[in-house]
């Protein structure tokens, strides 16, 4: 539709009806002035004597009957298809005996025609949530990435070198000429406002409970400081978020604690894509010649991904201009 200003907008239009039939125009001359057809004219003189101005927005063309659409039963049949078996509208189309158009036009019309926006689990469309303030709730949980040898890991100096570098590493590790975690696993504890987007981390040699308790701890005076108060926390069912001591600790500072149904982790999905983020923009984005390397380079990560990162489902604005009580930043 054109802008409300064009030549026989609503606005036009009613103006054009108006000389017509306020003022006594005839159809010729008022369609001369509006440089349209006499007929033209008299369509929306007639239009505004029996609707008066809300007769004058276009109407839709849509038929009021549709004899040959797809009958509700046959809409059925094609939505259960692509539930239960992810089909696509060829193999659908070739099941029912109907045209991989139709099919196409009906999944489009329910929204189900990406295979992205069902559940790969329960066949269900996706049901999005986010929170309405920061704070409300915080996603917790913990990702693991192998420490880098001296040297450099595989992945940039080849899988040979990558298996030299790691067994001298581990030589000087043993005969004490080499300080710091012995090689292994890095236990990144993450967390992340489920409104805002915002992301806490720290690196640690494990993911038990004290471990867990002493990161939540933390990120909930890293959030006070910024004006933010948590008030709850969804984690899996790890071992670290079923303990009593975890349970003491949200209690303690007044934090209710949720957690994701058994083998459902995109209930948790705000983190776990995060995750993806982490490794793609930090862990092995770059060349790091040891463990120590990559870990001094989580806190310049973090401040660009919070402060500078367009995050797409922001708008393509940062997660930090979504903590409107910063200084600076305001609603």
């Amino acid at each position: 539709m054109s802008h409300a200003n064009a030549t026989l907008t609503p606005r036009t239009r009613l103006r054009l009806a108006r000389l017509i039939v306020d003022d006594g125009w005839t159809y010729s001359a008022a369609a001369t002035m509006f440089m349209v057809a006499p007929r033209t004219a008299k369509k929306w003189a007639d239009r505004y004597r029996a609707q008066g101005p809300a007769g004058m927005p276009d109407r839709s063309s849509r038929p009021r009957t549709s004899p040959n659409r797809t009958c509700p039963v046959m809409v059925r049949k094609i939505v259960r298809l692509r539930w239960r078996h992810r089909l696509g509208p060829i193999q659908i189309a070739g099941r029912l005996g109907i045209a991989a158009s139709t099919v196409h036009a009906v999944l489009v019309r329910c929204r189900i025609n990406r295979l992205s926006r069902i559940d790969r689990v329960t066949g269900e469309p996706l049901r999005r949530y986010e929170h309405d303030r920061p704070g409300s709730l915080i996603h917790v949980d913990v990702t693991k990435f192998g420490n880098i040898p001296d040297g450099g890991g595989w992945r940039y100096v080849g899988k040979q070198q990558g298996l030299r570098n790691r067994a001298a590493t581990d030589t000087d590790r043993r005969k004490g000429r080499v300080r710091g975690p012995r090689l292994g696993t890095a236990f990144v504890h993450t967390v992340i406002d489920d409104h805002s987007r915002v992301a806490y981390a720290e690196i640690h040699a494990d993911e038990k409970a004290a471990t867990a308790i002493g990161v939540l701890e933390r990120a909930a005076a890293w959030f006070a400081d910024r004006g933010v108060t948590v008030e709850r926390v969804l984690s899996d069912n790890g071992s670290a978020y079923r303990s009593h001591a975890w349970r003491g600790a949200c209690t303690s500072l007044g934090i209710v604690h949720k957690r994701t149904r058994p083998y459902r982790p995109q209930t948790n999905g705000k983190i776990e894509r995060f995750h993806r983020t982490l490794a793609d923009g930090w862990a092995y984005a770059r060349f790091y010649e040891s463990t120590d390397a990559r870990n001094e380079r989580l806190p310049q990560w973090l401040h660009f991904y919070n402060q500078h990162r367009a995050h797409s489902a922001l708008g393509g604005r940062p997660p930090v201009t979504r903590l409107t009580n910063l200084p600076g930043h305001h609603t």
